[in-house]
């Protein structure tokens, strides 16, 4: 019944059925339709058209020519005409949307901030606050801002060369900001505000040995600074200010219940006294003091640049718990909060302090090092912005704690590279291989891509001298060279082994049919004509070398190509001059 069936229908119902896979295919890959995805897609939802594969394929390759001679417009008009359906269906599968924000119609325009301290390059968890709040910011027509917390000289040093790179790597992200503050700019603001606090009674200045006050504090009981009079703790914080009291001497203290169950909330720093002389701050010198802690800055900033929505790891519950104390102080409304759980990638660096222990130690020298998760290094090896906003976006945010691989990123970048990479020929450590009895020469001409036959192909010239042709071949191959073995050079012909040597391998002309090959189960391997092709280093993901030759055609590339070596992976080529030089991507 099955013959039947197919031999009834091949131009008709079957038919049908292959035009309605092309043209979807087509429709998600830019008006373009892969017949081997749709040969895939055919026999997923057909099993029994296995037995007649030719007729099968023929049907598709002709269905496919037909498709990808239509504009993307008449296909989507297809489409909606005959599977209104299934075109629904894959809409609402290939789209990702972020969960609504809380409140929003409680705010004129949306506002969210992404504020870094530039003391160290960004990675990839830094891009879960970055995509997230400009995502939302889009979503409602709102503004981002990027703001630059760098009040802490001491501990947490900011370094001029950070506030570049982080903006190089939101443009590169295409999260475009609207406004940029430095809050280093801004410590007359913050002045300004504490003593405000301080006159109206809500802070003070502490004087009290750090462990004598922990003691109290702890015991729930509060420190003899709490009650001077509002006229004494301006006093207290001119001193601050001219040089009286010195590092570590006194510290501004929000006021807060003394009682609170949480001790890291009780009567929180705002202000410390950091040594400017001795830790002069990147950007402004020795012009400052006094210094404001985070959830002080952070805190005054949030609410006069308008922020409507922080969202921000859970980590920072705590904070917003000793931020809220002053906004009530000061009369203000706290902004709407949305904390998610951690994300950690397996396998990857995402500590700050680990990261610049290595580039102290010397591990690291720069910071698009392959080895790293930065935002410069991911660039560098290839990933494309599009697949980290994906990723973000699937993730979402979650208040759970999630646990990501590298396989996730790879995922999402490959779907992206996979249709617009060409293709070429690495021989990873060459080693030679001689071919007798060659019957003529041989011209291979290689698609760049092999569902996209309009890109175009790859010529190889093999013109065998007394019928001996010399290829190099991957040492990584040959483990599979076995005396007797018959084996295929890709898109060429077929040959068999018949010795093994430490720097040259023999072998016997086979057969030209690819046939042939699948008869007797021949594996395929790539090659590049002897004579041929550009020395190439591939710089991998653990920073290692792999050296080789690439084929002639790569001696066309240009910096920032994405590009797949056949069997080895993706790469994105970095330089190109006597040698080639790329970064692997992944598989």
């Amino acid at each position: 019944m099955v013959r039947i069936k197919w031999q009834t229908l091949t131009s008709n119902e079957i038919k049908e059925v292959i035009r309605k896979i092309a043209l979807l295919n087509a429709f998600h890959h830019e008006g373009k339709a892969r017949a081997q995805s749709v040969l895939g897609k055919l026999l997923a939802e057909r099993p029994h058209l296995k037995t007649k594969i030719k007729q099968v394929t023929s049907t598709i390759h002709e269905v496919v020519q037909e498709v990808n001679k239509l504009s993307l417009q008449e296909q989507k008009k297809l489409l909606e005409k005959k599977w209104p359906e299934t075109l629904v269906k894959e809409k609402v599968e290939v789209t990702k949307k972020l969960p609504p924000l809380p409140n929003v119609e409680n705010y004129e325009r949306v506002v969210t901030r992404f504020s870094p301290n530039p003391d160290c390059a960004l990675h990839l968890g830094s891009t879960r606050a970055i995509i997230l709040c400009y995502e939302y910011a889009k979503m409602y027509d709102g503004f981002f801002y990027l703001r630059f917390e760098d009040t802490d000289p001491r501990l947490k040093k900011s370094a001029l060369p950070f506030y570049e790179l982080i903006r190089e790597d939101l443009t590169w992200l295409g999260c475009k900001w609207d406004r940029e503050f430095i809050q280093s700019n801004r410590i007359p603001t913050y002045y300004e505000h504490a003593e405000k606090l301080l006159k109206n009674g809500h802070a003070y200045i502490c004087t009290c040995p750090r462990q004598e006050f922990r003691e109290k504090v702890t015991a729930k009981q509060q420190c003899p600074c709490r009650d001077l009079t509002p006229k004494e703790q301006l006093a207290r914080w001119k001193h601050m200010l001219n040089g009286t009291y010195r590092e570590g001497e006194a510290v501004m203290r929000i006021k807060t219940e003394l009682n609170h169950p949480n001790p890291a909330v009780r009567e929180w720093p705002a202000f410390r006294i950091i040594d400017a002389e001795k830790y002069p701050h990147p950007r402004v010198g020795s012009k400052y003091r006094v210094w404001p802690l985070y959830n002080f800055a952070c805190g005054v900033d949030d609410h006069l640049m308008g922020v409507t929505h922080i969202i921000r790891g859970k980590e920072h519950l705590t904070n917003q718990t000793r931020q809220e104390y002053m906004y009530r102080h000061s009369g203000w409304k706290y902004p709407e909060a949305i904390h998610y759980g951690r994300l950690k990638i397996t396998g990857a660096l995402l500590s700050k302090s680990k990261i610049l222990e290595g580039f102290r130690s010397g591990i690291f020298k720069q910071w698009d090092d392959p080895r790293l998760a930065t935002l410069t290094a991911l660039r560098k090896r290839g990933i494309m912005p599009e697949a980290m906003r994906r990723l973000i976006i699937d993730v979402g945010p979650k208040t759970a704690d999630v646990v990501l691989s590298w396989e996730n990123l790879y995922a999402h970048n490959r779907k992206i590279i996979d249709p617009k990479a060409n293709r070429y020929f690495f021989v990873h450590n060459p080693r030679k291989l001689t071919v007798k009895n060659a019957p003529h020469p041989f011209t291979a001409q290689i698609h760049l891509h092999p569902d996209r036959p309009e890109k175009g192909f790859r010529l190889f010239e093999v013109r065998p001298k007394k019928g001996e042709a010399s290829f190099w071949v991957s040492s990584d191959d040959v483990n599979i060279m076995v005396k007797g073995k018959t084996i295929r050079l890709m898109e060429l012909f077929n040959f068999q082994v018949e010795k093994v040597g430490k720097q040259l391998i023999e072998a016997v002309f086979h057969s030209e049919a690819y046939e042939e090959a699948k008869k007797v189960g021949a594996p395929l391997i790539h090659w590049i004509p002897v004579g041929t092709g550009i020395p190439c280093e591939v710089v991998m993901s653990d920073a290692s070398v792999a050296v080789g030759t690439a084929e002639d055609s790569c001696k066309k590339l240009r910096p920032d190509e994405a590009i797949q070596f056949e069997r080895f992976g993706f790469v994105r080529v970095d330089s190109l001059n006597k040698k080639l030089t790329v970064y692997f991507t992944h598989r």
